[in-house]
Parts: C-alpha cells; structure tokens; sequence
C-alpha cells in the first residue's frame, strides 16, 4: 500500500492496488482484504474512489468484486482472457477489467508455431471481442486492454476505453506519423453479431475448462503472482532483520 501511496503523489487518477494472490480461490478473504486496504488508505487521506482492487478473473475474485462494488468499492479484473470472465464481470458491475492481448497471443505463438497479422493475433481478436460484447450490451465496465508485445497490436485496438502501454511502445508509437484509425467504437458494437451469455457457476466453470488458452494463462498468472509476493515477502523479512 505505500508503494500505492508514493505512485498517487504523481497519478492524478486511479491507481490499482493488488489483493494478494494467493487468496485467488477465496471470495470471502478476498472481500476482506480489499476492505483492509481501503481503510488503510482512508486513513492515510486517500479518497476510495482514487483505488482500484486489483483481483484475479476467477469464479472467486468475480464474485468478491460483485460484493466490493456494491459497497461503493471499485475493483479491477486482471488475468483476464476471455469473453466468460469479462461478462459475468459486466453483469457483477466491475469498475474494469484489463483482458491481456499479449499473454493471448504468446500461448498460441508458443501452440501454433507461427506468427500474425494485426487483424489475425489472436490477442487482439479477443480484446476487439470482448470490448464489443460489453459496449453491445450495455455494460459500464470500463476495458483496458493490456499486456501489449507490439505496436501494431496497440493500433489495432485504437479506441479501447484505456490502453496500458509500457515506454519502450510508447516511444515507437510516437514516432508514427500517419493517422491512427480507430478501430474500436461503441455505436458500432451494436450492428456485432456476439450472442448475450448467461452463465451461472457451473456453466462458467465448465466454458474456461474447455477454453484451453484461458485456463492455462489464467493458472499461470496466478502462480506468476503468487512467486512474486513470496519473493517481496522475503526481501522485506531481509531489510527487516539486517
């Protein structure tokens, strides 16, 4: 939380602050954590509305974000793949959600053996996808498309809600200079033929099972998560004890 701190100094807007991953598979500790950090950064000064809850995608952290948002909190999906999460996200009223073009596209790099045009990455396929079942439907939930490996996919999903990008795409989309098209337009999103899901538990947990990509991506940015905080937790046990 105070790395969140030192970051909304410089951030004007919202800034996402990670529940622990390890309690990906707990709707309940997950709604107390995110209460936690709340009242923790209320008592440093920091208005709630300025945090976003960062959650895994799972049926858990779905159904946590469902309880945190009807408390007036906002969350942020992550470790999202596929249309099944980004729409019980829609119907649960999330604040927004961050599909990973990049990851999409590097497991079926890695499946398939071969590379893609803009128009045919499967990563940026599924984000164009999911923004349009959202705007399609009506949903408010905010999508930022994320994890981006080339300029080219940035491009090709111009006029996104957000876009994370990280310097080094930065610097290459800068130096273009010919118009950037949008692709990406809510009163187009309408005329798309996307059929509405209506998935309970069950059904949910079934349709990520037989999406290889997703399920897989899915475990492997958890387990990623999880690494990462074990390490942090040991750096700091390190300083603490020096």
């Amino acid at each position: 939380m105070n790395f969140g701190l030192e970051i909304l100094k410089i951030v004007p807007g919202r800034v996402s602050t990670e529940i622990d991953a390890r309690l990906s598979f707990d709707t309940e500790a997950n709604v107390r954590k995110g209460r936690e950090l709340i009242a923790l950064y209320k008592e440093a000064g920091i208005d709630p509305n300025r945090i976003l809850l960062k959650i895994a995608s799972t049926w858990e952290g779905l159904q946590a974000a469902k309880q945190l948002e009807a408390e007036g909190l906002h969350v942020n999906m992550t470790l999202l793949f596929c249309i099944e999460q980004a729409a019980i996200a829609g119907e649960v009223g999330v604040t927004l959600i961050s599909p990973f073009a990049g990851r999409i596209t590097d497991f079926y790099k890695q499946k398939e053996g071969k590379t893609y045009t803009p128009t045919e990455d499967p990563g940026v396929q599924s984000v164009t996808n999911i923004y349009n079942y959202m705007r399609k439907y009506g949903y408010k939930t905010v999508v930022m498309g994320a994890s981006f490996r080339t300029k080219e996919q940035v491009l090709e999903l111009a006029g996104c809600d957000l876009l994370t990008i990280s310097p080094a795409l930065l610097g290459e989309l800068q130096g273009i200079e010919a118009p950037v098209a949008r692709k990406l337009d809510p009163s187009a999103a309408a005329s798309h033929d996307i059929p509405k899901l209506n998935l309970d538990e069950k059904s949910f947990r079934f349709r990520m099972n037989e999406n290889e990509m997703a399920e897989i991506k899915l475990s492997e940015g958890i387990r990623r998560f999880c690494a990462d905080i074990v390490k942090l937790e040991g750096e700091i046990k390190k300083k603490l004890s020096a």
